[in-house]
């Protein structure tokens, strides 16, 4: 079975929304301009390309990232890495021939599915909404965040306000930055 890992930068209060400055967002950006960069912060970033076997996104984020990632000297790893789209939207003609292979998913039942195959994590970044579904099916095994020291009021969450049973997660690694951020990494315990 494949283990499914939400990767993410938060804020404090929880908000993933436009981290590295997409537009549309009124705090867009709040990783680079608010908090002093420390290289040595970003470590899990280039870990995750070495141990990740293929990437998972949502419509929006793989809209987001297709047309630039490619091209991005920041993420080589994931070039010929296979992709997941989750998508019920998204047409075969809407996906980029530069970045390796991509699959569309039109349901968390091949989510689901997909985790049952042979093979390594799966890494999922950005994705807000496909967050919120495949927590809300516990279907994510691990959490890689990235916790900055800010408090960004309206945002999008990277959990949902679902009202379901508590769900416990076991800490695994931990660091804390002279920035301020925190580098949490949580198992979901089933």
């Amino acid at each position: 079975m494949r283990t499914l890992i939400s990767t993410a930068f938060i804020s404090l209060d929880g908000v993933m929304e436009a981290p590295g400055g997409e537009s549309g967002y009124r705090n867009a950006g709040w990783t680079f301009k608010d908090v002093e960069f420390l290289p040595e912060a970003f470590e899990i970033k280039g870990r995750e390309q070495e141990e990740a076997t293929a990437l998972m996104l949502g419509r929006v984020s793989y809209e987001g990232f297709s047309p630039v990632w490619p091209e991005m000297a920041e993420f080589t790893g994931y070039r010929d890495m296979p992709k997941y789209v989750v998508s019920t939207t998204l047409a075969e003609s809407d996906l980029v021939t530069n970045w390796g292979p991509t699959t569309i998913l039109r349901s968390l039942d091949e989510v689901a599915a997909l985790k049952q195959t042979e093979g390594g994590p799966i890494i999922i970044h950005g994705s807000a909404k496909l967050n919120h579904a495949l927590s809300d099916a516990a279907l994510i095994d691990r959490y890689h965040l990235l916790v900055f020291p800010l408090l960004l009021g309206a945002g999008e969450r990277l959990f949902s306000t679902t009202d379901k049973d508590a769900q416990k997660l076991h800490l695994v690694e931990q660091e804390a930055y002279g920035n301020g951020v925190q580098k949490v990494v949580y198992d979901v315990v089933r």
